[in-house]
C-alpha cells in the first residue's frame, strides 16, 4: 500500500499505512494494520527512542493481546510542561480487553490537532501509527468519533495498573467479567 496523495499543504488522509477500511473476502470496513507492520522495520531506525519502542511493541497490534491499543478509551488530552510543549493522553482500558491504562507523555509539542468533540467524556480507539518526521516523530490515532496528531521530538508510553470499572474497582484482571442474573 503507497502512500495517499495529499490535499493541501499539510492535509492529507489520516493514517499513511493502517487499513481502516480493508477488505477480506467479500468482508469490507476490516481494520487491516499489515502494511504499517511491513513498512515498520524500514522506518523504526528513524523514529526516537520512546517512539521507536511503542510503535515497534509486538502487542501492540495483537488485536488478541492485553497491551494492543485497539479499544482503549481516550479520557482526556491535557497540554502540559512549561511553554505547553509536552501534551499528555490518558487512555482508560476496556475491561473485555485490557488490565492496564496508558499514559502518553509527548515531550516537545510542535503542534497537535483533534476532531474529537469536546462534549465527548470518552473516544474509542480504532488503531493508531507512528511515523518519523523532521521534528521527531508523528502519532496518529483514530478514534470512533474523530481524530488525535500529535508531531512531537519524542513520546513515552507507559501501561499503568488499571482499577477496574466493571468489577469492584479492584486490580482489572483483563478478559471482563460476565455477570449471570437470575
Amino acid at each position: 500500500m503507497g502512500r495517499p496523495a495529499s490535499g493541501h499543504e499539510g492535509e492529507r488522509n489520516l493514517m499513511e499505512y493502517v487499513d481502516l477500511d480493508a477488505r477480506t473476502g467479500d468482508l469490507s470496513g476490516v481494520l487491516d494494520p499489515t502494511p504499517y507492520l511491513d513498512h515498520l522495520p524500514s522506518i523504526a531506525g528513524e523514529l526516537p527512542p520512546g517512539a521507536r519502542a511503542f510503535a515497534t511493541d509486538p502487542a501492540h497490534y495483537d488485536f488478541r493481546g492485553l497491551r494492543c491499543v485497539k479499544d482503549l478509551e481516550l479520557r482526556h488530552l491535557r497540554v502540559t510542561g512549561t511553554d505547553g510543549d509536552a501534551l499528555e493522553a490518558r487512555f482508560l482500558h476496556n475491561c473485555w480487553k485490557h488490565d492496564a491504562d496508558l499514559v502518553i507523555r509527548y515531550t516537545g509539542v510542535a503542534r497537535w490537532s483533534t476532531t474529537i468533540p469536546a462534549a465527548e467524556d470518552l473516544s474509542t480507539l480504532i488503531l493508531d501509527e507512528v511515523l518519523p518526521h523532521p521534528r521527531g516523530c508523528r502519532h496518529e490515532a483514530a478514534f470512533r468519533d474523530g481524530t488525535l496528531t500529535v508531531v512531537c521530538r519524542d513520546l513515552d508510553a507507559v501501561w499503568t495498573e488499571a482499577l477496574c470499572r466493571t468489577g469492584g474497582g479492584g486490580p482489572c484482571r483483563g478478559r471482563g467479567r460476565t455477570r449471570v442474573t437470575r
